[in-house]
């Protein structure tokens, strides 16, 4: 006989729903490929009152020139010396919660000042789902990486108190504007490359023009002593180079068959050793079509010495029990040579 409508009512309102404990489980962390490049490539200054600083120089003013006899030959006094600067910047994240909030979550304030010490209730965990504490912290460090690799990434427009990123360095149009105090209009080796709109659709895939444009860029890159080994890219230029590369095909060992199995896939590419990799903020920015092949000996962030990632736990109010963990970071993006990067975009 089937259950009436008050006894299935009666059978619900008695069964409890199973709640998965833990943390949760964040859906929009994303791989940050430059963030961690940026990180592990810093370097530290000491002091500075408002600018990071170096020599830079370009052509030589000394050549040569022949003589015989009692010909008369002139002497040069190089005076190439310039410098590029760059400012510092102070970059902050925080978050504040309420004694109560810790309550409500099981967990009570040892120090009452800075809210630095806490203590969770013997009983806690019959009630809690998530530690609100961690959570909260979580949440602080996930911001704090997100925000640090878009500024690494964007050109300083959106706030003039962070840092300048790639895209402020590494430009669609290289022979105009200052960067580091240095105009690129007057000094043609302050530049970076750039191969925009490259035609790679299915009426050119079988020319290979962007692989083509790779081939030819790499030399110029490196024409200068530089050695790039960055390559992050957004999806539609991936696509269209394993677009250019399947429709061309491959030579392999095994041919289409390898153990009973056609893979349709195409491998992680990789240009004369470099490796291409997918950087999902570059869709974020609206440059899917846009890649960057990055020299970071000439590209990378200095902090302040004692200044990297520094965790404080500010005294609360005297009238609010109102707790507060935070995190700085103080420095900014030096970039001392450009001709050994650049930018390229598919049409």
């Amino acid at each position: 006989m089937p259950f009436t409508a008050n006894e299935l009512a009666s059978i619900s309102n008695g069964v409890l729903d199973f709640h998965i404990r833990g943390q949760a489980m964040s859906q929009t962390i994303q791989d940050r490929p430059l963030l961690d490049a940026m990180l592990k490539n810093q370097k530290t200054f000491g002091t500075s009152k408002e600018f990071i600083t170096g020599p830079v120089k370009g052509d030589p003013t000394t050549t040569i020139m022949g003589y015989t006899h009692d010909d008369v030959v002139s002497y040069a006094n190089p005076a190439n010396l310039k410098r590029w600067s760059y400012k510092w910047y102070e970059i902050h994240a925080g978050i504040s919660l309420t004694g109560t909030e810790l309550k409500q979550s099981g967990i009570s304030v040892v120090d009452s000042t800075t809210g630095a010490k806490t203590s969770q209730h013997s009983d806690s965990e019959m009630a809690l789902l998530v530690n609100l504490l961690d959570d909260k912290v979580d949440d602080m460090m996930d911001g704090w990486a997100r925000g640090m690799n878009n500024m690494f990434w964007r050109d300083g427009s959106q706030d003039a108190k962070v840092s300048p990123g790639i895209l402020a360095f590494i430009l669609d149009a290289p022979t105009v504007g200052v960067t580091g105090g240095l105009d690129r209009a007057q000094n043609t080796w302050w530049r970076n490359r750039a191969a925009l709109a490259v035609a790679s659709n299915s009426s050119t895939w079988s020319a290979q023009p962007l692989a083509r444009k790779l081939q030819q860029e790499f030399r110029q890159v490196r024409r200068f002593g530089g050695k790039p080994k960055f390559f992050p890219a957004g999806s539609d230029f991936l696509d269209a180079l394993e677009m250019e590369l399947r429709t061309n095909g491959t030579f392999t060992q095994d041919g289409w068959n390898k153990s009973g199995k056609i893979d349709l896939s195409v491998s992680d590419m990789s240009f004369k050793g470099v490796n291409l990799f997918y950087d999902p903020t570059l869709d974020d920015l609206g440059l899917a079509k846009y890649a960057y092949l990055l020299d970071l000996k000439n590209i990378k962030p200095y902090v302040m010495e004692g200044e990297d990632r520094k965790m404080h736990t500010p005294a609360r109010p005297a009238d609010q029990y109102v707790y507060y963990r935070a995190m700085t970071w103080t420095g900014g993006m030096v970039v001392d040579k450009l001709n050994s990067n650049e930018v390229f975009s598919i049409a």
